[in-house]
């Protein structure tokens, strides 16, 4: 739907139309940003990246070839390629997540029905999920780079496997392979971490 909405509007905003631009960044600053706050684990890192990965994306808007794929898989190469050399310029290796940092985006994708199954969780199940998203957020710096990349891209921008292999650059079996290894991962850690927690 937003791919669809997109195409004329770059077309617009390529012909000098300042509006389309902005409807541009509105459709997609969500996205940008949850994908860049989810690299980063720094509100302050992933506005600065935002307004990064926007600018390298009017500056080559031209390049942009629908017949090569999706939008959103165009951008989020950009986005991804930025953040990599965030990465290299501030010398960290670590690619973080925070999944409760975008409840509110995760809420807005439920189902009706999922939405009113989990409409009033109660006091116990709030710390049990807040104590699980902690947990998922300290396994997930424990992975590699590359698995901690396949598995936010698939698990948390719900991308598909086709998508991911054009923004990584890399083969889909690659892809598969580090999603596999790094679910896997995830759940060793995660069993490891729940059973100290269980002993404390």
């Amino acid at each position: 739907m937003e791919d669809q909405q997109t195409g004329p509007l770059i077309k617009k905003c390529l012909a000098g139309d300042a509006a389309a631009w902005e409807e541009i960044v509105r459709l997609h600053n969500r996205r940008i940003y949850n994908l860049c706050y989810r690299f980063t684990n720094s509100s302050h890192d992933a506005q600065d990246l935002t307004q990064d990965v926007f600018i390298k994306i009017y500056r080559t808007l031209g390049s942009y070839d629908v017949e090569k794929g999706a939008f959103i898989t165009w951008f989020t190469t950009l986005a991804r390629n930025l953040l990599v050399d965030h990465f290299r310029r501030s010398r960290q290796d670590r690619v973080t997540d925070s999944i409760d940092g975008s409840s509110r985006d995760e809420y807005d994708s439920l189902t009706l029905s999922d939405r009113l199954e989990d409409q009033s969780p109660s006091p116990d199940d709030r710390l049990a999920s807040q104590e699980t998203q902690r947990l998922v957020r300290q396994a997930l710096t424990r992975l590699s780079p590359d698995l901690r990349e396949a598995v936010i891209l698939r698990d948390l921008q719900d991308m598909d496997y086709k998508e991911i292999a054009e923004v990584l650059r890399v083969p889909e079996g690659t892809v598969k392979s580090r999603i596999n290894r790094g679910r896997t991962e995830l759940a060793r850690l995660l069993s490891r971490n729940t059973k100290q927690v269980g002993n404390d």
